[in-house]
């Protein structure tokens, strides 16, 4: 976490045409296990920084019907200019991921 720490600082420090380059970069970080005593993949804990997105929240959601991840890649090809509403599992986009 400490270097997490590290690179978001960084690339908030670096501006580029008046943005700050983690505005510009979206970085993914997580697990493939939601419970790493019983190797369940179900409920992945994701960290999502950058972009552009409103960040500094936790959005938890419904752990019995939650939505697949490939909904936040679909809104992170979205924000990249990518018009497509489908990768992978997708059913839509992130619910409760705007823009900053």
């Amino acid at each position: 976490m400490t270097l997490l720490n590290g690179l978001f600082t960084d690339l908030r420090n670096v501006k580029e045409d008046g943005e700050t380059l983690l505005d510009r970069t979206m970085v993914l970080y997580g697990s493939n296990l939601g419970n790493a005593n019983t190797h369940v993949t179900t409920n992945l804990p994701t960290l999502f920084a950058g972009g552009g997105f409103r960040h500094g929240q936790h959005l938890a959601f419904d752990r019995d019907r939650n939505y697949p991840l490939p909904n936040l890649f679909v809104s992170m090809l979205q924000r990249m200019g990518i018009e497509t509403d489908r990768f992978a599992s997708a059913t839509g986009t992130m619910r409760g991921l705007e823009l900053a």
